[in-house]
């Protein structure tokens, strides 16, 4: 009896008992997502359950004091450094991905190097420099005989200045995606703007600009959030903001309710700048409409130009890197004998196993979200996902106190029952604890490694993984097999990424962290606020070598990403 192939092919197989098992096992996942995404939401719904709490007497006088100072401070703030960053980033971008000037290979990477240094600590080094007592207002009584009343300078502890200083760090954000904006336009739509006779500054103006609006956006929003998010910057500075004022009312008023409800304020202007970012480009289009993808050659910039084109690149780089770099190397230098002892060591090892541990279980939170989300890509699970990957934008003091809360109601409801039941104490279980602190680093940061594993996930083909099941592999399996080896990139850049800003973390590491147990970001933080800047020198620049790695790795992504190749 023969056999008609066409017939067998085409003929469905019936349901295995393992295929029953897949689908319960996807299920499983989907469970498993949507819970680990509602657990690490659960700081920021804490706030808000919190703040809906009657108003207190901390709050009236809140309202009727600085409510409005912080209000204005953080607008202003928040303005402030999303005009410098623009005024900063996109010339530069559009300089190293569109010009050919000298050294634009250097700028091209060495731009990206401010995102190593914390505001907090440029902060620290400009202040030692332009300070009263400093070494260039010293210099200049001493050169012309002038005395304090002679001469004008600006006063750098102001909101002025730490709108400069979080400038200075914060403008790689937009310089980044804005280059890849630039980078990825056709050149197609610059020929024919050239054709029409426009010059270099018309065609950046009229075409270029307008294109990349969407990234602009996005970076702006994100400095700006980055901006509200600041406490150690605005704390040294002087100046209230709603975060300075959260830990007023936390740590000198004692007062929790009034705490969460000036945190849901902050948050409120943070969920504007994110609905903003998405109205601002809901109705417009920004593709291209021809095929031709290849870049255009480079503008040159001969002579003079070129030679302005090198100045707009320097002079970020050496005030948001070397500049502050260099006079932490020359403090770390004096203070380094007497400072560099056994308890720096113990202080640089427990920075670096908690950067370690909170980068490994973040990776694994969101390697299992972006993993869960593609094998099931229901709503409900897109929207977990998009809910967790709301942390980044939520600022650390907010996160603190979210996790804060909770953690402590528990610990008094375990220990209320110990004691009932048994009249023995158990103490503190979760609050004040690692466990605390690394809950909450994995609610804050998730969104960096998510962001890293999800563009991994959409350049493997779905082929890949059907091919892995027809072959008997478990959901688990097809990650850990198939997945996890052509993702080593991607991982490895989370990993990095989220190691650096666990390292620079410093509010919620403030609120959450062990008694007795220092970070090199918080001991940095406590010399400084005593004025003994020289001495937090050499664990500031412990952070800073920490972070120039992850940079310079992220830039070479960046160029290998340009259209073409």
């Amino acid at each position: 009896m023969e056999v008609d192939p066409a017939r067998t092919l085409s003929r469905p197989d019936p349901p295995s008992r393992k295929g029953r098992r897949f689908g319960a096992r996807a299920d499983r996942w989907t469970l498993w997502v949507v819970g680990v995404a509602v657990l690490l939401a659960l700081p920021v719904l804490t706030v808000f359950v919190t703040a809906l709490q009657p108003a207190g007497a901390v709050w009236r006088h809140l309202v009727d004091t600085v409510l409005a100072d912080y209000l204005a401070n953080s607008l202003l703030l928040m303005l402030g450094v999303g005009i410098g960053t623009l005024l900063v980033g996109v010339p530069a971008a559009w300089l190293t991905g569109v010009c050919e000037f000298p050294g634009r290979r250097l700028f091209e990477w060495a731009l990206l190097l401010p995102m190593a240094i914390p505001a907090y600590i440029i902060a620290y080094t400009y202040t030692g420099l332009l300070d009263f007592a400093g070494p260039l207002q010293t210099a200049l009584r001493e050169t012309f005989g002038w005395t304090r009343h002679d001469y004008w300078f600006p006063e750098v502890r102001s909101l002025p200045g730490a709108v400069a200083m979080l400038t200075l760090v914060l403008y790689p954000y937009v310089y980044l995606l804005a280059r890849a904006a630039f980078l990825e336009q056709s050149a197609a739509v610059l020929e024919v703007s050239r054709s029409l006779g426009a010059g270099p500054w018309r065609r950046f103006l009229d075409v270029a600009l307008p294109l990349a609006r969407p990234s602009l956006i996005a970076g702006v929003s994100l400095v700006q959030m980055e901006a509200l998010a600041d406490y150690g910057t605005v704390q040294y500075f002087g100046v209230g903001t709603f975060t300075t004022g959260i830990f007023r009312v936390w740590f000198g008023m004692n007062d929790a309710t009034a705490a969460a409800q000036l945190a849901t304020l902050l948050l409120l202007f943070v969920f504007a700048l994110l609905v903003m970012e998405r109205l601002s480009r809901r109705q417009a289009r920004f593709h291209h409409t021809s095929a031709r993808q290849h870049r255009p050659p480079r503008v040159p910039l001969p002579g003079k130009r070129g030679g302005l084109a090198v100045l707009a690149c320097l002079i970020p780089l050496l005030m948001g890197f070397v500049i502050p770099a260099s006079v932490l190397v020359v403090w770390a230098t004096r203070t380094a004998p007497r400072v560099v002892d056994e308890r720096f060591l113990h202080l640089t090892a427990n920075s670096l196993l908690l950067a370690v541990g909170a980068a490994g279980l973040v990776l694994l939170l969101a390697l299992l979200l972006g993993y869960g989300q593609r094998l099931r890509p229901r709503p409900l699970v897109r929207l977990a996902v998009r809910g967790a990957g709301l942390g980044y934008a939520v600022p650390g003091t907010v996160i603190a106190i979210g996790v804060m809360l909770p953690f402590a109601a528990i610990d008094r409801s375990v220990d209320g029952w110990a004691r009932a039941g048994f009249g023995v104490s158990t103490g503190l279980l979760l609050s004040g604890t690692l466990i605390a602190l690394l809950f909450a680093y994995c609610a804050r940061f998730l969104p960096v490694a998510l962001h890293s594993v999800e563009a991994g996930l959409t350049r493997i083909r779905p082929s890949m993984d059907d091919a892995a099941r027809a072959l008997g592999a478990t959901p688990r399996a097809v990650l850990w097999r198939v997945h996890a080896p052509m993702l080593r990139g991607s991982l490895l850049t989370a990993l990095l990424l989220v190691f650096v800003d666990v390292l620079k973390e410093l509010p919620a590491t403030l609120i959450l962290r062990p008694f007795n147990f220092n970070t090199l970001a918080v001991r940095t933080y406590e010399l400084a606020s005593d004025e003994r800047l020289a001495d937090s020198a050499s664990f500031a620049l412990a952070i800073v070598l920490a972070g120039v790695g992850p940079v310079i790795l992220l830039s070479r992504a960046i160029g290998r990403g340009r259209t073409g190749q």
